[in-house]
C-alpha cells in the first residue's frame, strides 16, 4: 500500500464529470503486411489473454485506509474485460473524422474508481488497413512522461519482433531496482534525508518564488514569471467546462522544424509555441476576438531529477507555470523572439528554486482554480491562464505492435473545470504531433488544428527559408 501525495491527491478532488482527470494517447498502427483485415479484433482476443496484471494497474483507491490517508490498494482482482474494449468502424464511416469523434466520446467517461484507473480500446476497420489503440489512464497514476515511458515499453524496435508484453503486465514499480543491499541502503537513505529537508527546501523555495511574483507585480522585473489571474478574460479558450469532447489534431515534421531552428537558433519549444501563437490568434480573430496583451499559456514542466533514484516512480512530478507568449504581431519572427524570450526567462525562474517550491505553487494556484471550478465563477472571473500547453518527448524511432508499425502517436489531456481547451505537443518517428482536446461547446476546433499546420509555412517565410 502506497499513499498518495499532495498533488496525486488533488487530482481526485478536482475531477467531476466535466472535467475528468485521465490523460490518453491514441496510437494508429498499419497491418502489417500478409495479415487479414481481422488483424484489430485478433489482437484484442490476445490482449485478454494476458491476466498477469502488474502494479500499477492492479491498484485501487482506497480513500479510508489504516493510515487515515488516501491510499493505493491492491485490487482483489482484476477483470480484464472491464479494462480492454474493441470497437470496429464500418466502411464509409471509418475516416480521421470518425476515429477522432469515437476517441472524444471514449474521453468523456469518468473513470470508475472501484476498479485499477485505467482501461485500453482497440479499434479496428479504419482507412487504409490501419487500426487504432486508446490508452487511457488517471492522472493520479501517472503524468503525460511517465504513461508515454510505459507505453514505449509495451512495444518493440523491430517488425520481426513479434512478441507482446501489454503495458499493463510491466511491474513499473520494481524497474531498475536493482543493486543489491547497498543500493537499498542508499535509498533509505536518500528518502530519509528528502524527508528531513523537504520542508525547509519547500520553505525557501516557495519564499524565493513569492518575492519574484512580487517583483513582476510592481514591474521592477518582465517576464519572470506570468502572474495568476491576469490572461485576458476575452476569449473562448476558458470558461466553465461542460462534459461533451471534441478531439483534433495538428502534425509538423520535425525536418521543417529543425531547419527553422538551425536558421533561427531557437530551440523546438520556441518553434512550437511561436506556430501555436500565431495559429491562437487567427482563430481568435475569426471568432472576433482581439487581444491587446499576450496569449498567457500553463505549461506543466517536469520536476524529476536525472540520475535521481526514485525520479521515475508512479504518480506525478509536474509544476504548472505561467508563460506569457508574444505581444500581438503580424510578424512571425517577432513573435519567435518574444517567446524564446519569454521562455528563456521563465526557465532561468524554474532552475533557481527547490522542485518542491513549484509544486506548492502548483497546488496552491490549482486549488484557487478549482475553487472558481466548483462555484462556476470560470465565465465571471479573470482565468488563470488561457490554455494550457505541454510538451511531453517522445522517441525518434519507430515502433512496432506485433509487427504493426506504430504510424501516429496524439497525446489526448485533460481539461480543468475552468477551461474548454488543452493543448498537448508529442514528437514521434520524425513528426511533432499537436494533439488539441476541448470540449464541445468550442466552436471550430477543427480550424484552430489547421492554423497550426499552415503557421509553420508563415514561420518558414519569416526567416527566410523557402520551398
Amino acid at each position: 500500500m502506497s499513499r498518495l501525495s499532495l498533488l496525486d491527491l488533488a487530482f481526485f478532488i478536482a475531477e467531476s464529470e466535466a472535467s475528468p482527470k485521465h490523460v490518453a494517447g491514441l496510437h494508429i498502427h498499419q497491418i502489417p503486411k500478409g495479415a487479414g483485415a481481422g488483424f484489430a479484433k485478433q489482437l484484442h482476443a490476445e490482449f485478454l489473454e494476458h491476466t498477469d496484471v502488474q502494479p500499477p494497474f492492479d491498484r485501487v483507491i482506497q480513500f479510508m485506509s489504516p493510515t487515515l490517508m488516501p491510499s493505493w490498494g491492491q485490487a482483489a482482482s482484476v477483470d480484464l474485460s472491464q479494462h480492454l474494449f474493441f470497437h470496429q468502424l464500418k466502411r464509409g464511416a471509418n475516416d480521421r473524422e470518425a476515429l477522432y469523434a469515437l476517441t472524444a466520446k471514449l474521453h468523456e467517461p469518468v473513470l470508475d474508481r472501484s476498479r485499477p484507473l485505467w482501461e485500453v480500446h482497440v479499434i479496428g476497420g479504419l482507412w487504409n488497413r490501419q487500426f487504432a489503440v486508446y490508452y487511457k489512464m488517471h492522472h493520479a497514476v501517472a503524468d503525460g512522461i511517465t504513461m508515454m515511458r510505459w507505453g514505449m515499453q509495451s512495444l518493440r524496435d523491430t517488425p520481426d519482433d513479434l512478441s507482446l508484453t501489454p503495458v499493463w503486465t510491466l511491474d513499473q514499480t520494481r524497474r531498475g531496482r536493482t543493486g543489491g543491499s547497498r543500493r537499498l541502503d542508499q535509498q533509505l537513505a536518500g528518502t530519509v534525508w528528502k524527508q528531513l529537508t523537504a520542508n525547509s527546501k519547500r520553505a525557501i523555495g516557495v519564499g524565493r518564488l513569492t518575492a519574484m511574483l512580487a517583483l513582476e507585480a510592481v514591474k521592477l522585473t518582465k517576464n519572470a514569471i506570468a502572474l495568476p489571474f491576469m490572461a485576458s478574460g476575452n476569449t473562448p479558450f476558458t470558461g466553465n467546462a461542460t462534459p461533451g469532447r471534441q478531439f483534433a489534431t495538428a502534425a509538423v515534421p520535425m525536418a521543417r522544424i529543425d531547419a527553422i531552428r538551425r536558421v533561427a537558433r531557437a530551440t523546438l519549444n520556441h518553434v512550437a509555441l511561436t506556430c501555436l501563437d500565431g495559429a491562437m490568434h487567427r482563430y481568435l480573430a475569426d471568432e472576433g476576438v482581439e487581444l491587446d496583451r499576450p496569449i498567457t499559456i500553463q505549461m506543466p514542466v517536469n520536476l524529476r531529477q536525472k540520475g535521481v533514484e526514485g525520479e521515475k516512480a508512479t504518480g506525478n512530478k509536474i509544476g504548472i507555470i505561467l508563460v506569457d507568449l508574444s505581444p500581438p504581431t503580424d510578424d512571425a519572427y517577432v513573435r519567435l523572439r518574444n517567446v524564446g524570450y519569454s521562455l528563456r526567462n521563465v526557465r532561468a525562474m524554474i532552475d533557481s528554486v527547490a522542485p518542491e517550491a513549484v509544486e506548492t505553487y502548483t497546488i496552491l494556484t490549482g486549488l484557487l482554480g478549482q475553487i472558481a471550478g466548483m462555484l462556476q465563477l470560470a465565465d465571471v472571473i479573470t482565468p488563470m491562464g488561457n490554455t494550457l500547453v505541454s510538451n511531453v518527448p517522445g522517441l525518434a524511432e519507430r515502433l512496432y505492435l506485433k509487427g504493426a508499425p506504430l504510424v501516429e502517436m496524439h497525446p489526448v489531456s485533460t481539461l480543468p473545470a475552468t477551461h474548454l481547451l488543452n493543448i498537448t505537443l508529442f514528437s514521434y518517428a520524425g513528426t511533432l504531433y499537436f494533439g488539441l482536446i476541448a470540449t464541445d461547446a468550442l466552436p471550430n476546433l477543427w480550424r484552430l488544428s489547421a492554423y497550426i499546420e499552415e503557421e509553420i509555412a508563415t514561420l518558414e517565410a519569416a526567416v527566410g527559408i523557402t520551398a
